[in-house]
């Protein structure tokens, strides 16, 4: 049955890595003592070494281990015996092409798929969609192809921003872009704000947070939504 922890953000304004998700974490890693992280995104440009250094920061309030995939002459092996599976934030085009070079995005769909907890923040979050096509980031690098890990039918756009009619900027929105994508493409989207996150236990997904999430669907005007069911 699977098991997935999908946040839209690692740390919110105010806290600390991952505070904010402290007790939801507590549960979703309760059988669990190392979790293995995944690196790669490396948001400002970070070493895989550093970034493990702040994974470890987020998880050992919660008592866990962190171990870097970066470290393992077998990378496929590590993630096919991992307890569970963490992907931090940073930039999505790099994370993908990564798990692309280094034939790791079928064997991480295998195992999130076959019950393997799997919490992603951002980037992480991104890819457990079909298409990392909703992203933010900025193209640094050219993965071989955008399809991601499928885990959930949906594609989700982390840190969503709604409108802000005080503000002076009168360019695309983050509602615009999306609505652009699905011009083009079938696959629903979730706008999934800071400090929400979604959490999936077999074919049942919950937003958790206190906020709504913006759906949209191709055809569809966006609505608000505490339910995600497409």
């Amino acid at each position: 049955m699977k098991k997935i922890l999908l946040a839209s953000t690692s740390t919110v304004y105010g806290g600390t890595y991952l505070s904010y998700l402290k007790e939801a974490m507590t549960v979703f890693f309760v059988n669990v003592d190392e979790v293995l992280f995944v690196p790669y995104a490396r948001p400002s440009g970070i070493t895989h070494e550093a970034y493990t250094e702040v994974a470890q920061s987020g998880f050992e309030v919660i008592g866990k281990r962190i171990v870097g995939l970066h470290t393992f002459a077998d990378p496929a092996k590590a993630i096919r015996t991992a307890q569970a599976i963490f992907t931090g934030g940073g930039n999505t085009f790099l994370l993908v092409k990564q798990l692309y070079d280094l034939g790791l995005m079928d064997v991480l769909r295998e195992v999130v798929l076959s019950g393997t907890p799997y919490m992603g923040t951002s980037a992480g979050s991104n890819i457990a969609g079909r298409t990392m096509q909703t992203t933010n980031d900025m193209p640094i690098v050219y993965p071989s192809s955008f399809k991601t890990l499928g885990v959930v039918p949906f594609n989700i756009n982390p840190h969503y921003l709604d409108p802000d009619p005080t503000s002076k900027h009168k360019g695309e929105t983050r509602e615009t872009r999306i609505k652009e994508f699905l011009v083009l493409n079938d696959t629903p989207v979730v706008g999934l704000r800071e400090g929400s996150w979604l959490l999936v236990e077999g074919e049942r997904i919950s937003l958790e947070g206190e906020l709504t999430a913006r759906l949209f669907e191709k055809r569809k005007e966006p609505y608000e939504s505490k339910e995600i069911k497409f």
